[in-house]
């Protein structure tokens, strides 16, 4: 389900001294799991006891298994109908599902409005195609295809939202176009961190495959975390690290996820308006007061021509960086004040 790259996040020792009380140190540590949305998630914060953070970190991941486990589109689970129980009864009939599918989908909705159709989780058509195409390249490089054009054109003529029925009072989700399929990978992980982050204490840093929230800062004194952002071209830097206390960070690039044929790389952020991955940048990069709107922006920016991103990241009260295929970078007004100095 995954589509975001991992942001590195710059936890400088597991045990780092924080807040000293009297004849005790409280330390840092970090827990990291392999099980959700197909990417790394990792959760750190200072503690009295690596078993008090144990707990609470557990709990955590509890909650973000659980929405990898309705979010999922490729996998069923007993007792569970997710969204791939969604997509399998398209034209067919209603399904109940948890009241998380339909606030997420309800939010998705609002992205798609709020970006101009940037981001459409009915691209699920789409999306399978390219993945499908990606999965087979990676297998064997030497047979790595595109997917057909005609494909791609007929599975776009059903992405349509109108086809996507929310019945809240009766707890449903009907996809009234037997090919329509979702796909909320370019919003679920940032949206999934935000509500685990909710319902965390105060003081943790959730890092979902790169989508990162914070609760508060590390200890009393106010100390932020700490978070860097991939340096697209490898190596040991950053482009910048950031400073952060209490919001959400969130970078889509093409340097993960990606394959090649005939020596040109082909990653999984597709612009709806061409039915192929964007151009326009190397990655960007999302600051804003809820994860799952910066995981939304974050792909929006991404698609978008700078100065359109731009604007629109004004609108939700973000800030953005974006880099671009020659190495040029652009900020919004207020986004250098994120930077450490």
């Amino acid at each position: 389900m995954g589509r975001k790259l991992m942001t590195i996040l710059l936890v400088l020792s597991l045990t780092l001294a924080g807040c000293v009380l009297p004849g005790k140190k409280r330390q840092q540590y970090q827990a990291a799991y392999l099980d959700v949305f197909d990417t790394v998630t990792s959760i750190s914060a200072v503690s009295d006891s690596e078993d008090v953070f144990r707990e609470q970190a557990e709990q955590i991941h509890s909650q973000l298994l659980e929405y990898h486990r309705l979010f999922d589109i490729y996998n069923d689970y007993e007792g569970m109908n997710n969204l791939k129980t969604v997509n399998d009864s398209a034209g067919a009939a209603p399904v109940a599902v948890d009241g998380e599918i339909i606030r997420l989908l309800k939010d998705c909705r609002d992205y798609y409005e709020l970006t101009g159709h940037a981001v459409n989780v009915a691209m699920g058509g789409v999306l399978f195609l390219w993945h499908e195409a990606r999965t087979a390249g990676l297998e064997d490089p030497d047979h790595a295809r595109l997917p057909e054009e005609a494909a791609l054109r007929e599975a776009a003529a059903h992405t349509d939202w109108a086809s996507v029925e929310i019945d809240e009072e009766a707890g449903t989700v009907y996809l009234s176009d037997p090919r329509l399929r979702l796909d909320v990978g370019a919003v679920a992980k940032g949206w999934s961190a935000q509500r685990a982050a909710e319902k965390a204490p105060e003081g943790f840093l959730i890092s979902v495959g790169g989508n990162v929230c914070a609760t508060g800062p590390k200890d009393g004194s106010g100390t932020p975390w700490v978070v860097g952002i991939t340096d697209p071209d490898g190596g040991e830097g950053y482009l910048h690290t950031l400073y952060d206390t209490d919001s959400a960070i969130v970078t889509s690039g093409d340097y993960q996820r990606y394959y090649e044929v005939d020596g040109k790389r082909f990653h999984h952020i597709i612009d709806p308006q061409t039915l192929y991955p964007a151009e326009r940048f190397r990655s960007v990069t999302v600051i804003c007061g809820d994860s799952g709107l910066a995981d939304a922006l974050s792909t929006a920016l991404f698609i978008l021509p700078q100065p359109e991103g731009e604007a629109l990241a004004k609108k939700c009260g973000a800030e953005a960086m974006w880099l671009d295929t020659e190495g040029n970078r652009f900020y919004t007004d207020g986004f250098e004040d994120w930077i450490c100095q």
